[in-house]
């Protein structure tokens, strides 16, 4: 007989939410989780960036509020408690799930875990054993190997920089995609000189391409020096080399580096237990199962999708599976295809589905319409007529089914889910023209979309 039922290694979003869920189905699970319990997105990642970016937004917000009849005077930001509020919606939260994990009597051990076999996992020297491994163990930043990146203290990850003790007055983000773009506008906004050099053409490459370009254009505080490859750091100076052009150099007080995530497949025994690895990550199928027997990944370490929602609804689908090994007739899977995405930059923005290109490359007809989101009316009154919003809407001609919705603009990230489930459900345009949308709210421009498309 097995010691547990479950051992999750990682209790980042997905490693936590697998053994919440299975504590609620009464199983024994150990969570082994070295660090903290959260993993990044919770202690270093989502929240607390979502923190610092909400006092910015404030500042921002009281700084040009006189269009709106409001004005403030004396406006300015204290970075120490700006710090300390982050601090604090970390812990409160960390301890949250802790908690919540020990009412369901799920055991956490805050120790290093190596998988020895399927089934057998060694935490502080002594083997465990379980029915089934989940294994979560998350992604860590990228450093690329660019001459006088590493062991230069004018560098730093996201991690560094959510902890710097005074705002710099120069930035310098190597990368523009979500973490180089939503530290890009915290900055900014709080007076910062930023300049974003990213490689590729455009910010955001997830992102439509035509609303990645106004999004772009919407950040005024920020320069961008686009397609363009970092040959050197001095320093916190920044070599570089636009396409076709000569080389240049510009100077920061500090530089980050966010050129992305990798998986985390190394040193906890995932080659040497004979796990598959591709250059994404962990090899997993639409159940989250691995080719080891009764071993499943969720999350980071799989790199199909390094968002922190993914990686709950991937450890949900994989304690689904555990559960009852019928799940998957009833549609627990992962569909990969209808994952939102959300970027908390000012403006906002958020989509879900195929971009317009991206539908083109798979060779799928569809049909597309951008409408602005001065055609909202909380939209106007809270941003007026100058702030950038719109929606895009990709769907397919003849059948008519949504392939795409993407958003710019505020609540964009809150209205995102209702665009997911009619891509999950796989509505149809006419499907989402009888559905009634509250007024006066952005989600309205979901609306105004599925109306103005023709097919």
């Amino acid at each position: 007989m097995s010691d547990y039922d479950v051992i999750v290694i990682g209790g980042g979003p997905g490693g936590y939410i697998a053994a919440e869920r299975l504590g609620h189905a009464g199983k024994k699970v150990l969570l082994a989780e070295k660090e903290f319990v959260g993993g990044t997105c919770l202690n270093v990642g989502c929240i607390p960036t979502k923190s610092l970016l909400n006092s910015a937004k404030l500042y921002e917000h009281a700084l040009h509020s006189a269009q709106y009849g409001v004005t403030a005077g004396n406006v300015a930001y204290d970075w120490a408690k700006v710090q300390s509020w982050k601090s604090e919606v970390v812990s409160t939260l960390v301890g949250g799930v802790t908690q919540m994990l020990k009412r369901l009597k799920v055991e956490i051990v805050a120790e290093f875990a190596t998988l020895v076999a399927p089934g057998v996992v060694e935490i502080a020297g002594v083997r465990k054993t379980a029915d089934h491994v989940i294994i979560a163990t998350g992604s860590v930043p990228v450093m690329p190997p660019i001459p006088g990146a590493r062991d230069n203290a004018k560098v730093v990850d996201s991690t560094g920089l959510l902890a710097v003790p005074e705002v710099p007055k120069r930035l310098v983000v190597i990368g523009g995609g979500v973490i180089g773009i939503e530290f890009a506008s915290l900055f900014a906004a709080l007076g910062s000189e930023v300049t974003v050099v990213e490689m590729m053409p455009e910010i955001l490459p997830f992102m439509d391409a035509d609303l990645a370009k106004t999004a772009r254009r919407s950040m005024p505080g920020i320069t961008f020096r686009l397609s363009s490859k970092v040959e050197v750091i001095e320093g916190s100076t920044v070599v570089f080399t636009p396409e076709g052009k000569p080389q240049e150099r510009v100077e920061g007080d500090l530089v980050l580096m966010a050129v992305g995530r990798r998986s985390l497949v190394d040193g906890w025994g995932a080659r040497e237990a004979g796990l598959d690895i591709d250059r994404r990550g962990i090899v997993v199928d639409d159940r989250m199962r691995t080719n080891l027997p009764n071993v499943w990944a969720v999350g980071d370490v799989t790199g199909r999708s390094l968002l922190a929602h993914a990686a709950y609804r991937m450890g949900e689908i994989a304690v689904s599976n555990i559960l009852d090994p019928e799940a998957h007739l009833h549609g627990e899977v992962m569909r990969w295809d209808t994952i939102p995405w959300a970027v908390y930059s000012m403006p906002e923005s958020a989509g879900v589905g195929l971009t317009e290109a991206e539908a083109k490359r798979r060779g799928i007809d569809v049909a597309t319409v951008t409408v602005p989101l001065v055609l909202s009316g909380r939209f106007v009154a809270e941003n007026g007529l100058s702030k950038a919003g719109a929606v895009k809407l990709i769907a397919e001609k003849g059948t008519g089914l949504v392939k795409g919705i993407h958003m710019l603009g505020t609540y964009a990230p809150e209205t995102i889910w209702g665009a997911a489930v009619a891509l999950e459900t796989e509505l149809t345009v006419g499907d989402l023209r009888q559905v009634v949308f509250p007024h006066p709210t952005v989600s309205e421009g979901i609306r105004e979309a599925v109306w103005a498309i023709r097919l």
